[in-house]
């Protein structure tokens, strides 16, 4: 056949060129689409999430064309949170506030760009609720595959607030597209208050049981009769009723909670979902006395069975009737590891006799002997609601521990019960052989292990012979039981988690649409029956040996079954059925949620923002939180700030607005002026968490007006400078602009403080001391750092100050004290000096001593030719320091001596021996021998209070800044005078500058600059003052400490600058301590009352703050070189190992030898213990542990390191020291004898080297096992290492393969490690189970009164109780 022409075939070099061109034509189609769209500009939408309170934190950024159509927008934003379309609306914000509550039209065509967005920027948008409803959550996706359907997770829902559920608990599958919200299921979930989510399940399930609902709903609530708060039926009907007609997506349980009598520490106590159940139908029968719904319990709930013993030999048979409300399960049988398959064997094994023979027979009656019998339970009766428990909790004897059984455990849909009802084995008695031995552990099926025991026989066997019944009427009885035994499983209780804790939700069937849910909490969700089947438990799959490791930690617990009766099942009450009460109560519970949707509403437009106040009259800065509306006017807001802030009688309304205000740095922002009726939220930008800023409630005089506040001034605190009297005066503020010059600004202060501007010097305070003189006029503020608040001190006078060098003149100084000095409290000792410090500081001329304060008063005021403090303080530190100068300078040419000390000390008169001349002469005599300690170590260096606490003061340079406005605002009087004080200190001088830390970099201080040079700069030949007057200010006054600081405890409130160093400091406090500095020491007093002793004489007081405590107390400070060292006794064999001896000195360059010469005359007398030099030791204390032995040779200081505070052991021993060398190891052995479950003493073993196998022969040696059979294990933790008995056998890492103790696993490089050891041939003791559970006993007793760890101990359960009467009876006797 020929082709056509039109049929032809195209040659393949055409057919290629051909798809060439169409894919060349096609990529530049895209192409020229990716350029035009690369053209247009794009809108950038930011989307807060605002309807749930935690995603308010979380933001949506979606990138648009700007030719996007708005509905386009919406379909956008739902696929990207996850929301139904349509169930949400957008609107306009900016950051956290919105600014127009008009929402975006959704279904619009309008392009994103017409509707107002703006490309290149960011465009704020708040997705909120739709109509006062949340938005519905998307479904999954409608094609997932059934695979992907069966690995949905139907539980347990991460929640907010869940505490009681680890993160184990949660599928790493779960997403949240698969819960519903309460439009698409239909129904409401409970919050978890904390840890309820065991009753959150039983509450939904009897609000899903048809019956209970109904007869709850018939019970009528008398006001009359019962506090409702405390009535359990009508708090369980409210929540039905809300659970049945609320829009919300959860509601509360805490009004039913509190009708149980539970406080809110109940909410963290998570119990067991049966128990639950049993004590709360207990308590409902008790409500219900006397009503229709008396018997509602038993029944819906109640079975009964029968308890019988039948002989073997006679036929005899022994029987009581029990009641039940619900079956308990075993899961496996005791002392099995298979557990059972399904609910039905389970069912068997519950029924299933056992027989009692051999030690265990039973007494016949008519036998009138012990013979062998069968004991068992037969099923007379299943209730209507048939609850089985499934016993996962057990306990494991092996470890000890409570566990959890995982395994797997079918149950049916439909149960049929029949098969179970009064099994019995119709065979002659005589002539029946049982070899079934029990399915369950003796005496498990006793009417004791069910649940609850409503038996109405009290216990009264019936004896019965079989032959007297009638087999005809037996079975024509059964028969008729057994036809209508089927029952359908509409419940599933599920616990995910372990024996110590978990989480509960319930999966129960709806009979209205035969439709699975999941009831988690607040989450709802549609589930199916493959969901059902995972909550069997066990594995999910085959993992062969260790499957039982993997095993799901998710499965059923409890299972409610409802009787397949249609005369008998019910249906839900429809509406127009509801009883009177009840549509009375639905309309209340309406009413009521609309309110509280209206009350969210008001909350979500009102504004809170912080509001300050300078009261009027007290002169005290009042705060308080300002809640207005945002459509509230400004007008309408100063009224309210008005009467919050309580301002009637002190000021007219008229006098008071409302201004931005910055607290941080105390800066007025702005003032609102023609702005008092624009809405609040558009003056705040909108409703926020929490706003940057603050209102002030400003106020003022009638005949005042107030000043316009602009933004982009700042504040400037300006400070008066009085040369003349040393003073400070209180802050006038003033506003000025960055861009104003320093001339500008000048005459800005001079309009304020009436001082001339020509003569004005203006200091700035930039940060701490660092004060700046402004003396170029034409600089800006700005450039000389002035921000947002600032501090500044201005003097205008026509002294010669002005000429002089600034950092010279007396401004300077001034100012440089003001700010560095500091208010300390000091406590001086309670008891007087003893007889070798005694001084004539505080005698009378009759010789007896007078007391601080009479001392300080006649140090006050110029009464006759007697001095004042500082005078005397002065004169007394010019002699001090003179005697230091000449002191150095003989000790440079080498002849000083003890003698020169003295003689020199001897010129230095006693400050109040001026005060009173007609002091004895004897007391003089005394004062003259007190030698004067070495100047050198007075500059000892030790360790400081400031490096243990160094963080406890604020040392930061901002926080300087920002206090300094605050201080001195509130430090002055009332009349804004400054208070004077002596020396020229005011009182605002001293407080205003109460800063912590500073000057921390500059390690130069006059202190340590004398000492380097050999002169003092304040007495130098030309005679000038080099600075160091101002670093030695010093005042000293009586203080009246609180009732609480100690009766008859004297104080001082010194002021000092805070540059002087401890040395110095000590010297001023000299004559009011009344012995020489080197003869008491300073302890630094903390928040927490806890005492650092001050010791590194050379160091500022520049850690120190205002108002911090002292404590002086006497003693012997320590020189230089020395350290003050705590002795303890190491006791390695009695309960507390670590016993406190005495406080010693250790100096450096003393031998270890020494220092014990020097310790046996002060154990002597502290301690009692009457020791030679060779019978004890000295070793390294690290916490609890002791470490390396020292040695008699070694050191300190070269051979061991020392420090302040420090520790060490005392070991007194047995006999001669073993050890003699830094090569020998010495380790603490203790044997561990298994077979009879106890420890033996420790013993030291002292080895040569770290070699294994030495170690093996010294434990051979002192305990006579052969070294073949020896192994042993290093101790854990501190010592003693203490292990509890039941472990150490098995839990310590026994003869561990290695050569050397040096190694890993052991790591024993140091003397006092703790050495187990035993005999690998001794077999453990065997325990009976009360053996076992009174060593427990012993062995947590033990361990918790040494402080060491308990492995085992159970936390103690709180008892799980509902309290009919509403409030549990305290007992004062439990804990």
């Amino acid at each position: 056949m020929v082709p056509s022409e039109e049929n032809q075939l195209v040659p393949k070099e055409d057919m290629f060129w051909n798809c060439r061109q169409s894919i060349f034509a096609e990529m530049k189609k895209k192409f020229s689409q990716v350029e035009r769209a690369a053209e247009e500009p794009r809108v950038l939408c930011i989307i807060q999430d605002t309807t749930n309170s935690k995603t308010v934190n979380e933001r949506v950024t979606i990138n648009l064309p700007a030719s996007t159509p708005l509905k386009k927008l919406f379909e956008d934003v739902a696929l990207k949170v996850g929301y139904v379309n349509g169930t949400f609306d957008l609107m306009w914000g900016n950051g956290d506030n919105v600014i127009d509550t008009t929402p975006l039209d959704q279904n619009s065509d309008k392009t994103i760009l017409d509707a107002g967005f703006e490309p290149g920027k960011k465009n704020f948008l708040h997705l909120t609720d739709k109509d006062g409803e949340q938005p519905h959550l998307m479904l999954e996706s409608s094609s997932a595959t059934d695979d992907s359907a069966q690995d949905r997770f139907i539980g347990p829902l991460p929640r907010e607030g869940s505490v009681g559920c680890s993160s184990d608990y949660v599928s790493q599958s779960y997403s949240y597209s698969s819960v519903l919200s309460k439009s698409e299921t239909g129904y409401v979930g409970l919050v978890n208050q904390a840890m309820t989510c065991y009753l959150n399940s039983l509450l939904q399930t009897l609000f899903m049981t048809p019956e209970f609902r109904n007869a709850l709903y018939k019970w009528e609530f008398e006001e009359s009769e019962e506090d409702p708060v405390t009535s359990i039926p009508y708090q369980l009907q409210r929540l039905f009723v809300l659970l049945q007609t609320s829009k919300k997506r959860a509601i509360e349980t805490t009004d039913v909670t509190r009708s149980f009598g539970w406080d809110s520490s109940e909410a963290w106590q998570q119990h067991d979902v049966q128990e639950l159940c049993r004590v709360m139908f207990d308590a409902l029968e008790q409500k219900w006395k006397q009503t229709e719904q008396a018997d509602l319990i038993n029944q819906l709930y109640q079975g009964k069975l029968k308890d019988y013993v039948r002989c073997l030999e006679c036929g005899y048979e022994g029987w009581r009737i029990d009641t039940y409300l619900d079956i308990p399960l075993v899961i496996r049988p005791y002392g099995s590891s298979q557990a059972f398959a399904s609910v039905e064997e389970a069912l068997h094994a519950f029924i299933q006799p056992e027989i009692l023979d051999g030690p265990n027979q039973y007494f016949c009656e008519r036998c009138k002997k012990k013979c062998d019998a069968r004991k068992g339970l037969r099923f007379l009766h299943f209730p209507y609601l048939l609850t089985l428990q499934l016993k996962r909790f057990d306990f494991d004897y092996t470890t000890m521990h409570r566990i959890k059984l995982n395994d797997r455990m079918t149950f049916p849909e439909e149960l049929d019960m029949s098969v179970f009802i009064d099994v019995e084995d119709e065979k002659s008695p005589q002539t029946e052989s049982c070899t079934d031995s029990g399915a369950e552990n003796e005496g498990s099926c006793h009417s004791d292990q069910m649940s609850n025991d409503f038996s109405n026989d009290d216990g009264v066997d019936e004896g019965i012979c079989l032959e007297s019944n009638s087999a005809a009427e037996r079975i024509s009885k059964a028969g008729s039981e057994k036809s209508s035994l089927l029952y359908e499983l509409f419940s599933v209780m599920v616990h995910s988690g372990s024996a110590a804790g978990g989480h509960y939700y319930a999966c129960i069937k709806s009979f209205s649409d035969d439709q699975w849910y999941s009831f988690n909490d607040q989450h709802v969700s549609k589930i199916t029956q493959e969901d059902i089947k995972k909550t069997y438990g066990g594995s999910s799959g085959s993992r062969g040996y260790y499957s039982s490791a993997f095993a799901s930690s998710t499965n059923a617990y409890m299972l409610i079954y409802r009787l397949k009766d249609p005369t008998r099942n019910a249906k839900f009450l429809e509406a127009n059925e509801y009883p009177e009460h009840i549509k009375q109560l639905v309309q209340k519970e309406r009413e009521l949620e609309e309110q509280e949707k209206r009350q969210r509403e008001i909350e979500r437009n009102t504004c809170k923002i912080k509001l300050f106040c300078m009261h009027p009259t007290k002169q005290i800065m009042m705060e308080n939180k300002l809640e207005v509306h945002k459509d509230r006017t400004l007008k309408e807001a100063v009224e309210i700030a008005y009467k919050l802030m309580d301002l009637e009688e002190a000021v007219p309304l008229d006098c008071c607005r409302l201004v931005k205000y910055d607290e941080f740095h105390d800066y007025l922002e702005r003032s609102y002026e023609g702005e008092e009726d624009t809405p609040m939220g558009l003056l705040l930008g909108g409703v926020k968490s929490t706003y940057m800023f603050d209102l002030l409630l400003e106020t003022r005089r009638p005949d005042q007006i107030f000043q316009c506040y602009k933004p982009g001034e700042v504040m400037v605190k300006v400070h008066v400078v009085d040369l003349k009297t040393e003073s400070v005066a209180p802050p006038i503020s003033v506003r000025a602009y960055l861009n104003q010059t320093v001339s500008e600004f000048k005459q800005l202060i001079s309009k304020a403080t009436n001082l001339p501007a020509e003569t004005m010097r203006v200091v700035l305070e930039r940060c701490y001391n660092d004060l700046r003189l402004l003396n170029v006029s034409s600089k800006t503020l700005k450039a000389e750092g002035f921000f947002r608040s600032n501090k500044v001190f201005i003097e205008s006078s026509e002294s010669s100050d002005r000429h002089v060098a600034y950092t010279e003149s007396h401004l300077w100084k001034l100012l440089d004290r003001h700010a560095n000095t500091i208010r300390l409290y000091v406590s001086l000792p309670e008891q007087s000096p003893g007889p070798q410090f005694r001084r004539t500081v505080y005698q009378k001329s009759s010789g007896d001593s007078g007391n601080l304060d009479e001392a300080c008063e006649r140090v006050k005021g110029p009464v006759g030719n007697r001095k004042s403090v500082e005078a005397i303080l002065e004169e007394s530190t010019e002699k001090l320091k003179s005697l230091s100068l000449r002191q150095q300078q003989e000790g440079n040419n080498g002849d000083s001596s003890k003698s020169t000390e003295a003689s020199d000390f001897e010129n230095i008169e006693s400050p109040l021996n001026e005060i009173d001349s007609s002091a004895s002469a004897e007391n003089r005599e005394l004062e003259n021998q007190i030698q004067i300690s070495d100047p050198e170590n007075l500059q000892s260096e030790e360790r400081s209070d400031s490096d243990v606490n160094n963080d406890r003061s604020t040392s930061s340079v901002d926080s300087d800044i920002l206090s300094s406005s605050h201080s001195s605002d509130t430090l002055c009087n009332v009349d804004n005078a400054p208070l004077p004080l002596a020396n020229g200190l005011d009182s605002h001088s001293i407080t205003s500058s109460r800063r912590s830390k500073a000057n921390q970099g500059k390690k130069e201080t006059w202190d340590t600059a004398e000492e380097d040079s050999g002169t003092d700069s304040e007495y130098d030949e030309s005679g000038k003052s080099r600075g160091e007057a101002q670093y030695m200010y010093f005042k000293a006054e009586p203080y009246a400490a609180d009732e609480g600081s100690g009766e008859g405890q004297k104080w001082l409130m010194v002021h000092v600058d805070k540059r002087i160093t401890l040395s110095a400091f000590k010297q001023h406090l000299e004559p009011f301590v009344g012995v020489p500095s080197p003869h008491f020491k300073v302890f630094r007093v903390y928040a927490s009352n806890q005492e650092f002793e001050s010791v590194r004489l050379n160091e500022t007081l520049s850690s120190f703050s205002d108002d911090n405590k002292i404590t002086i107390r006497l003693g012997r400070a320590l020189k230089k070189g020395e350290y003050r060292v705590k002795v303890y006794q190491l006791l390695v064999n009695e309960p507390e190992p670590c016993k406190f001896l005495l406080d010693a000195v250790f100096a450096k360059g003393m031998t270890v030898r020494q220092s014990k010469e020097e310790l046996l005359p002060q154990l002597r007398e502290q301690c009692g213990l009457d020791l030679t030099i060779d019978r004890f030791r000295l070793r390294k204390k690290t916490w609890k542990n002791p470490g390396t032995v020292f040695l008699d040779y070694h050191i300190y200081e070269e051979d061991i390191n020392i420090s302040s505070n420090w520790e060490v052991f005392l070991e007194i021993l047995d006999g001669a020291e073993k050890m003699k060398s830094m090569s020998q190891l010495a380790v603490l052995s203790r044997r561990w004898r298994p077979s009879e479950m106890k420890l033996d003493s420790f013993q030291e073993v002292v080895l040569e080297s770290s070699s294994v196998e030495e170690l093996k022969e010294k434990l051979s040696e002192i305990s006579g096992i052969p070294l073949e059979n020896i192994e042993f294990a290093k101790g854990r933790g501190t010592f003693p290492c203490d292990i509890s008995i039941l472990e150490i056998h098995q839990d310590l890492d026994w003869n561990p393969k290695v050569s050397t103790l040096n190694v890993w696993p052991l790591y024993i490089c140091d003397d006092g490690a703790v050495i187990f050891y035993r005999d690998k041939t001794e077999e453990l003791m065997e325990l009976t189970d009360e053996q076992r559970n009174e060593l427990m006993k012993k062995e947590s007793s033990r361990l918790q009164k040494t402080g060491h760890r308990v492995t085992y101990s159970p936390r103690k359960e709180k008892a799980l109780k509902i309290y009919l009467d509403g409030a549990p009876n305290k007992d004062l006797t439990q804990d």
